[in-house]
């Protein structure tokens, strides 16, 4: 499996509406992203060398097109991806950290 592909999602996808929306999100998009979510992987699963580095960007892409995937909105991709961010690391820098990712990330919540 190559940890760098962030292509568009295969499957699931019926209808234009699943579609337009990822197919607007930019690739570096979602790259920023998965460099976000190691980030806060990296806080708090302890890794070395380039080994663990290697799995737990695996571990990113893997959750990353997971989201993307079940989403069906880019509002609710970015709200869920942000949702198990805060879940997983529950405490003060978290909040101020996350709202910085690209794009509209707490716009059009309910």
């Amino acid at each position: 499996m190559d940890s760098n592909h962030l292509g568009p999602a295969q499957g699931g996808e019926s209808g234009v509406d699943a579609g337009d929306w990822r197919s607007q999100l930019q690739p570096d998009s979602r790259h920023q992203i998965v460099d976000r979510i190691m980030e806060t992987l990296k806080r708090i699963l302890p890794v070395s060398g380039p080994e663990g580095l290697s799995e737990l960007r695996k571990i990113a892409v893997r959750f990353e097109e997971k989201i993307y995937t079940a989403s069906t909105s880019e509002p609710e991709y970015r709200r869920k991806i942000h949702v198990k961010m805060l879940t997983l690391e529950p405490n003060s820098e978290t909040t101020t950290a996350l709202p910085s990712m690209p794009g509209p990330m707490a716009s059009n919540q309910p």
